[in-house]
């Protein structure tokens, strides 16, 4: 019987994570596989299948530098993440809220391998004609940024606490960083937050919406991979080079191209480490 789209993803949904291998969702994990979960924040909406087809690429790539079988573990809630790695559940663990790799880094012994290339940052946006000049103006403001918890949304509301602005408790929080766009272009509020990833920040997109860009965040690691204790510092140090090195061959710049992925760098290990203090800073 050929299944509805919406079957087909619900059926996907109900697969054990276990049972979810790079190319073969299906099959069951053998003894010795090590596992390489994957979370892509709150704006995913991809189903478990689909993160085991995107991913597995990367897996691959891991798994040829430890000569193991490693298996793609889609999370697709934070909570299944936090717990995973507090349970040491993941050997490995790729996550777009980077706030969670850095918290099991510092409470769980996990280590830093490599980051995403670029960085992120909150762009703050404006009305074209907006008399806001600095992010220093914003508070009293009304504004819209991504959705609290999310890794955007925590970067968004530190920079304007540094700035003075007390986002946390007087944003409007929402969940699709297009409704924040969609605010700032009806003006119904006066400043919006949203990734520096994002198509909508690029010049030609910017006046096509008639918004200017106000400031930004400071950078910040996205989609760090790291490791856990269990890995020992030769294997780390073998999967660090072979990610870094996937930009440097047609080979690996396919790969990082169908995951959509511009490169892996090896720096950024003391930024993680200094992550949490930031967001966290009252």
């Amino acid at each position: 019987m050929k299944l509805k789209p919406v079957a087909r993803a619900t059926l996907a949904a109900l697969i054990p994570a276990a049972m979810l291998i790079a190319g073969a969702p299906a099959a069951q994990a053998a003894p010795g596989d090590l596992v390489m979960a994957v979370c892509e924040g709150t704006f995913s909406g991809a189903s478990p299948a689909e993160i085991v087809d995107k991913y597995h690429p990367i897996a691959d790539v891991v798994g040829k530098a430890l000569k193991a079988h490693v298996v793609v573990s889609p999370v697709c809630s934070f909570g299944r993440l936090e717990s995973g790695i507090a349970e040491q559940r993941f050997d490995l663990v790729m996550a777009r809220p980077s706030d969670y790799s850095a918290r099991a880094i510092r409470d769980h012994g996990y280590r830093f391998v490599a980051r995403v290339t670029p960085d992120v940052q909150c762009v703050y946006l404006v009305p074209k004609d907006s008399p806001l000049k600095s992010l220093a103006e914003v508070k009293g403001k009304r504004v819209a940024l991504p959705e609290k918890t999310s890794y955007m949304g925590q970067l968004c509301v530190a920079e304007l606490r540094d700035n003075g602005c007390d986002a946390a408790n007087k944003a409007q929080f929402v969940k699709e960083q297009a409704v924040v766009m969609y605010q700032l272009k009806e003006k119904n509020v006066d400043v919006g937050g949203v990734s520096s990833h994002s198509k909508a920040v690029s010049p030609k997109a910017l006046e096509a919406a008639g918004l200017r860009e106000l400031g930004r965040s400071r950078e910040q690691p996205y989609f760090p991979v790291i490791a856990s204790k269990r890995l020992s510092d030769a294997q780390v140090a073998a999967v660090r080079k072979e990610l870094v090195g996937l930009s440097a061959t047609p080979e690996g710049r396919a790969t990082l191209q169908r995951v959509g992925l511009g490169g892996y760098d090896a720096n950024g290990e003391a930024k993680m480490g200094e992550l949490l203090t930031w967001l966290e800073k009252k």
